[in-house]
């Protein structure tokens, strides 16, 4: 389906608005209007049929892990990996104007945000009630106006839902931060000249001995360093895998192509996702480990 004018400036998102991702794609996209979707799949299906041009989808986080569920979509999408975004997650303490700290008895939010902030829960005493999302507990938490009910989200969704925020900043760890992904429809090939460049695939391995050690050893060899490897089950057997890689270099690189040669020859198949800018977040994590 042809784009429109409208869905050209639109970018898709997973959640209802006020969700992390949802402020993900206003910083990334300040330019862009943001559509919500019910699910991943929605998101994405969204840029295929025309209603958006791009999709923000969360891979991993640095607290909580891997987002398994893109990974399993990734490998059949249609769509290629254009960009990343690094968004960090300061969570609020939000409730309904009048409310007080003291007052407090339960605090929604989706069971992520609830472990992420143990700490203050556990200091204030309160119930903990899991959520489907952030943005959705901040909307319930509003509609019912019960000042001893707070929620867990982010300061845009305090904005949309109309809530306060009685603490800012209550995640117990500093460095808490979700990698987001940027599909779009057509790929896009950055120049390697312009700056540092990502490379995502995901690949099968061969069902023998040493064949994940095999089919990666050309990266080694060729120097290019590879910054995620995961593996995922296929179709609930124990005796095949899927591994999603990223790596730091193009394609058309000379190292990156014999690497690739290496892998193609030991693995059954190679789908690249998409290669795009490294975001300036990586340059200043690792400038600050090697501090």
């Amino acid at each position: 389906m042809p784009e429109t004018k409208q869905a050209s400036q639109t970018i898709a998102f997973q959640g209802v608005p006020g969700a992390y991702s949802d402020l993900a794609c206003r910083e990334a996209y300040p330019e862009m209007a943001t559509l919500f979707c019910p699910s991943f799949e929605d998101a994405l299906d969204a840029v295929n049929n025309g209603q958006a041009a791009m999709a923000m989808i969360p891979a991993e986080n640095a607290v909580a892990g891997r987002v398994a569920e893109i990974h399993h979509l990734l490998p059949h999408t249609e769509l290629h990996i254009i960009a990343e975004h690094f968004q960090r997650v300061n969570h609020q303490l939000l409730a309904p104007k009048g409310a007080t700290v003291e007052g407090l008895k339960t605090i929604h939010s989706h069971v992520h945000a609830l472990s992420q902030c143990r700490k203050l829960i556990g200091e204030l005493g309160l119930e903990a009630v899991v959520c489907a999302d952030t943005a959705g507990a901040a909307a319930e938490v509003a509609e019912a106006g019960d000042t001893t009910q707070a929620a867990i989200a982010s300061s845009l969704a305090g904005e949309i839902y109309g809530l306060e925020a009685l603490r800012s900043n209550i995640e117990d760890a500093e460095h808490n931060t979700t990698r987001f992904l940027i599909l779009a429809r057509e790929p896009f090939d950055p120049d390697p000249a312009k700056g540092a460049v990502i490379t995502s695939f995901v690949f099968y391995v061969r069902n023998v001995p040493a064949a994940v050690y095999k089919a990666l050893g050309g990266f080694a060899t060729n120097g290019v360093n590879m910054t995620r490897l995961e593996s995922f089950m296929i179709d609930g057997k124990f005796t095949q895998a899927q591994f999603y890689a990223d790596i730091e270099g193009h394609p058309g690189d000379p190292d990156v192509k014999l690497a690739f040669e290496d892998l193609n020859h030991y693995s059954r198949e190679v789908k690249i996702l998409g290669s795009y800018y490294a975001h300036p977040f990586r340059h200043l994590e690792k400038a600050a480990s090697e501090s």
